[in-house]
Formats: C-alpha cells, sequence, structure tokens
C-alpha cells in the first residue's frame, strides 16, 4: 500500500508567526526561517523521490541498497555494511533483503572467509530494473533542478553540507538531546 505523503503548511499560521517574532530574538528569527523553509522543502523532495520510487525501485530505502550492490558489481556487499550504509537496524534490513530476495531482485549468500556474514548480490534481474529506476528517476531530478544552474546547484550543495556539519556538531555538544 503506497504511503500518503506528509503535507506540511508553506509556513505557520499568521498567529503563530507573530507570536514566534515576539519570542524569539530578532537576530535569530532568519535562522529560524531557514529551518522552516528547510523542513518543509525536505519534506516535498521526500515525497516526490518517494514518489519516483514507487513506480521503480519500490521505495528510497530498497533504491539506496540497489544501488550499492549494483556499484559492488560482482564482488557484493555484507549485510552489516547495508546496516552501517543506510544507518538503520539489522531487522530493518533484514526485512528490506528479504523482500529484495522475494522479487528476484537479489540473492544473500554465506560468506566463505566468515560464516556469520551473509553477502547480498544483485541478480540480473535486479541490475536491469535498478539501470531503469535510474533512467526513470534521472528525467525527474533533471526536471525539479530545471531551473537551478551548475554554479547554483554547486553552491547550494556546499551551503547544505556546512549545514548537515553544523547539525550534527550539535549531538556532540553536553546537554544536547536526540
Amino acid at each position: 500500500m503506497p504511503r500518503t505523503p506528509h503535507r506540511l503548511a508553506a509556513e505557520p499560521p499568521p498567529t503563530v508567526k507573530e507570536a514566534l517574532r515576539k519570542r524569539i530574538p530578532r537576530q535569530d528569527l532568519p535562522a529560524f526561517g531557514v529551518v522552516i523553509a528547510l523542513r518543509m522543502t525536505a519534506q516535498q523532495v521526500e515525497n516526490a523521490v518517494t514518489g519516483w520510487m514507487a513506480d521503480t525501485a519500490g521505495t528510497p530505502a530498497r533504491f539506496q541498497i540497489l544501488s550499492l550492490l549494483w556499484a559492488s558489481g560482482a564482488s557484493g556487499v555484507p549485510h552489516k555494511d547495508i546496516v552501517h550504509a543506510l544507518e538503520v537496524t539489522r531487522a530493518t534490513v533484514s526485512g528490506l533483503m528479504a523482500a529484495l530476495e522475494r522479487d528476484g531482485l537479489v540473492t544473500s549468500a554465506i560468506d566463505r572467509d566468515d560464516r556469520r556474514n551473509l553477502i547480498a548480490h544483485l541478480t540480473a534481474r535486479g541490475r536491469a530494473m535498478f539501470e531503469k529506476a535510474i533512467d526513470s528517476n534521472l528525467t525527474s531530478l533533471r526536471a525539479a533542478f530545471a531551473t537551478l544552474s551548475a554554479d547554483e546547484l554547486g553552491t547550494l550543495d556546499s551551503l547544505l553540507q556546512r549545514l548537515r556539519a553544523g547539525f550534527a556538531a550539535l549531538k556532540d555538544r553536553p546537554g544536547h538531546r536526540r
């Protein structure tokens, strides 16, 4: 069953905006506005990408797994490396892998060197489906970014990397809650 996309309002209601203006120091209002715009944009991107994936790989998580296996070529990828790459639990990866195996897109086998590990490989069907997903989603991606120049995309990427680093640094601060 397809997931219903989340919908966020374009901005807080006027009464909330006014109350925030009174509560938040003037110098912090631009950053607060950026956080709201960023969250809305992230949700809109998530909804779009999830929609694109529904017609190809199924979900973004499945696409990520297939991309790891596709890039690995014939060597395959240990399940534990997939857990690390997706930053999810082993149980989540086990469920995703079971579904991908049922669909005939991947196979998993015990590692000859370490029997505690499972190594995943992309099947021919999985490779064909993943490459079709790339082509199909590339068309949508180009359309989504058509209004930005290559320089603007580079600037946006740089700014987002810096912002991610700033938020990542927060988790190391004393008293920070996850």
